[in-house]
């Protein structure tokens, strides 16, 4: 008993679902890759895959001489936190065995920049860079001092 030319075959069958399903799986990884790609700037700060709740995209922490951002991409959209440099009043430092996490807090005391999975010498790094560039800020003359001539 033939099949009619116009029914498939479950081999060609197999072959479409195979390939569907290869596609989807490579399309995830490239955007898992490219969503967790390292930001530019001097001084970046990528969390490893390894820690808890990093796995599939890192969070990355960018520091400039103005302000501290803590990015995290998503699937769909990005979530971003950025304290300015003179707002931030403290750095916590919370050493695990194998990763560091750091807190940013601010002046106001609320919704402090927390960022898990660093390794201890990036930590140590991040607190080094945001002490000097607030000494920096705070070494600069006011923009007036208010006195005329």
């Amino acid at each position: 008993m033939q099949t009619p030319a116009s029914t498939p075959s479950w081999t060609s069958i197999g072959y479409w679902t195979g390939g569907i399903v290869l596609f989807v799986a490579a399309l995830l990884v490239f955007i898992v890759i490219r969503r967790g790609r390292k930001r530019p700037g001097d001084h970046v700060f990528r969390a490893s895959r390894l820690s808890k709740g990093n796995r599939i995209f890192p969070s990355q922490v960018i520091i400039t001489p103005t302000s501290i951002t803590h990015f995290r991409p998503q699937f769909i959209g990005k979530l971003e936190k950025s304290i300015h440099m003179a707002h931030v009043s403290s750095i916590k430092i919370d050493t695990n065995i194998i990763f560091s996490d750091v807190f940013v807090e601010t002046t106001g005391g609320h919704n402090p920049i927390a960022c898990y999975g660093h390794y201890k010498s990036e930590a140590l790094e991040m607190k080094r860079i945001i002490e000097k560039y607030q000494s920096e800020y705070y070494k600069k003359p006011p923009a007036g001092d208010g006195v005329r001539s």
